[in-house]
């Protein structure tokens, strides 16, 4: 099986768009119960055996089950006999609704997420169709469970052969959009290590850092909204909490956010097809980027959006056939590439690697990224030759990023 997901902005009436709002507050509440009942049951197991708070106590009988998806569901139906908003979402929607829940505690067991907290109103920005049958998809129309058709902007086309597995509705500052994910039943091979292999070193200074001697500049997203920003918040601050005037200003933050992440991720996705022009295989270092984002950097290595750079290139490098590994990030920078011995830590200001031992020189992100394509060639199985005979090799090219 082939997935594929398409995104294409909507173009609802007044009237369906006012059904997508009142959807999704009903989802909101739906959330927020969900995880009252799971929160009130724990907090009830976590009290003490001898003795009471002072402030309060949440007091649920022993033999009470644990809450879970398939006995919220169960609570759901029977609550929909008596609340008239909950029949009219479709039953399915709901469901999604509780199984998100359930994900947000599995998340939190095992990938070691915050507790999962509870959604302010507005804050719900999407609901799932799990199951689209039939033919839904009709001259740039869609057709969804209880509400209808909908016209979308179709700003591509979509490959024959594919059944459409579940819709997303997503509401954004700019808009109502719809995420299809498309089935298609084939069977794609992987692809293999050929060709040229290209190490990336990801830093501040430069975004990346190619073994064949590319240095990109980091553009500065949001370091470079940060004055705007901080003017409108200012302007909203400046507003009677809930008045329209507030809601305006409101949507103005939320619009430059917006746009600085579609500038972001325009970028990357530029970024990841130049790379795949000259490579057949691309290795990546391995980071703990939760780790990164937490750091004394956090707020820069956020802005430059590692993670959302390397789901693209993985993703532009299947559509191109460019194979694509991650290897082990560790010391990449204190190890010389030419002859494998240990250079030890450099400062930051170090930008030029000089080994003591056989005398390469070159750019201290190149270097590392030339041991990340070692190591990646060597993981492949395939031999890795030496990479200058000389003493030395030229400062590389640099290019400059432009996203405006």
């Amino acid at each position: 099986m082939f997935n594929l997901t398409y995104e294409f902005k909507l173009k609802p009436t007044r009237k369906q768009s006012n059904t997508f709002e009142q959807w999704l507050e009903i989802n909101r509440r739906v959330y927020n119960y969900a995880l009252r009942e799971r929160k009130d049951w724990y907090k009830s197991r976590s009290c003490q055996v001898n003795a009471c708070s002072l402030r309060c106590e949440y007091i649920i009988r022993s033999d009470t089950p644990r809450p879970t998806y398939a006995s919220q569901c169960k609570s759901l139906t029977e609550a929909k006999r008596t609340n008239p908003d909950l029949k009219s979402v479709q039953s399915q929607v709901l469901q999604q609704t509780l199984k998100r829940v359930e994900n947000a505690f599995t998340s939190m067991w095992e990938q070691n997420h915050g507790f999962p907290r509870f959604k302010k109103s507005g804050k719900m920005r999407s609901f799932v169709f799990p199951q689209m049958k039939g033919d839904r998809l009709s001259g740039g129309r869609i057709n969804l469970p209880v509400i209808g058709w909908v016209k979308f902007r179709q700003s591509r086309s979509i490959p024959d052969g594919g059944v459409m597995k579940q819709a997303r509705v997503v509401k954004r500052v700019s808009g109502w959009y719809v995420m299809l994910t498309i089935q298609w039943d084939v069977s794609l091979p992987q692809p293999m290590p050929h060709g040229e292999a290209v190490g990336i070193d990801v830093g501040l200074t430069n975004f990346i850092a190619t073994s064949n001697g590319l240095l990109v500049k980091r553009p500065r997203f949001f370091v470079d909204a940060k004055r705007k920003l901080k003017l409108l918040q200012q302007r909203v601050s400046k507003k009677r909490l809930g008045s329209n005037n507030w809601k305006k200003a409101q949507t103005k933050v939320a619009s430059l956010h917006e746009y600085v992440a579609n500038c972001r991720q325009d970028w990357h996705r530029k970024l990841s097809h130049q790379i795949c022009d000259s490579a057949g295989m691309v290795f990546v270092e391995d980071l703990n980027l939760i780790g990164l984002s937490r750091g004394i950097l956090g707020k820069h290595c956020l802005d430059a959006g590692f993670g959302q750079f390397f789901n693209i290139l993985e993703q532009t490098c299947f559509k191109r056939d460019v194979y694509f590994q991650k290897v082990d990030a560790r010391k990449t920078s204190q190890i010389c590439p030419n002859c494998g011995i240990k250079t030890g830590k450099k400062e930051l200001s170090q930008r030029t690697h000089v080994c003591s031992n056989c005398g390469y020189t070159t750019d201290r992100d190149v270097a590392a990224a030339q041991v990340v394509a070692i190591r990646g060639l060597a993981a492949v199985g395939h031999t890795v030759k030496m990479l200058a005979e000389g003493k030395f090799i030229g400062i590389p090219a640099k290019q400059e990023s432009s996203y405006l």
